[in-house]
């Protein structure tokens, strides 16, 4: 009996997720997820009690497994923090320039400002991923791997940089999936602008002469 429910939450998840990239969440309806998934109003309620609870599932669903993969990326034990940073980096890119996951955010931002769903996304991804990010730097600062800062405004920084040459392309929609070479080079040129910054030695890499492709 439990499989089949999961069954049926799961197939209501997937029919959801179409519905709201093919019509946008303030078009999207209850019933028009019903139609898609040929099940019952009733029966869809059983499961979410509101097309915005729905939503923040689909949202959930389509980042929470690569978001748990991208934490597990800052190792606290490392000894050279600069890998543990580009392996983060990579992880991230790699989720947030996924085509679902863009998908998503778009969504997530185009309602944002009708409703409580931006702020409930937004605590339940960017800030928990700046929460960890900034423990983690935290830590590395105490253990004398980074200068002494601000954690926090650490991890915000960091953040930016690994986005910075591709936020402006995801808001037009002018990129669909970044290739494995450009998250690495992406990755490698943010770190090194970083660690020019935090890191102790304060040199920037080679690395930054790379151009944008």
């Amino acid at each position: 009996m439990r499989t089949k429910s999961e069954s049926r939450r799961q197939a209501i998840l997937q029919a959801a997720a179409e519905v709201f990239q093919q019509m946008g969440y303030e078009r999207a309806s209850m019933a028009d997820i019903c139609a898609h998934v040929g099940y019952s109003k009733a029966t869809l309620y059983s499961y979410f009690v509101s097309k915005e609870e729905l939503f923040y599932e689909v949202v959930i669903q389509a980042t929470e497994a690569e978001f748990q993969a991208t934490l597990k990326a800052l190792d606290p034990a490392v000894e050279d923090i600069q890998p543990a940073l580009q392996r983060y980096g990579e992880q991230l890119l790699t989720l947030l320039y996924s085509p679902q996951v863009q998908a998503v955010r778009r969504l997530v931002i185009a309602e944002a400002g009708r409703s409580e769903l931006g702020k409930r996304c937004f605590e339940q991804g960017p800030a928990r991923s700046q929460a960890v990010i900034a423990r983690f730097l935290q830590d590395a600062m105490d253990e004398g791997k980074l200068k002494r800062a601000d954690a926090r405004l650490a991890a915000l920084h960091l953040h930016g940089l690994l986005e910075a040459e591709w936020s402006e392309r995801f808001l037009f929609r002018t990129v669909e999936r970044l290739s494995r070479k450009q998250v690495v080079e992406t990755a490698t040129r943010a770190v090194s602008v970083f660690l020019a910054a935090y890191g102790l030695a304060g040199a920037a890499s080679s690395a930054l002469e790379t151009p944008v492709q």
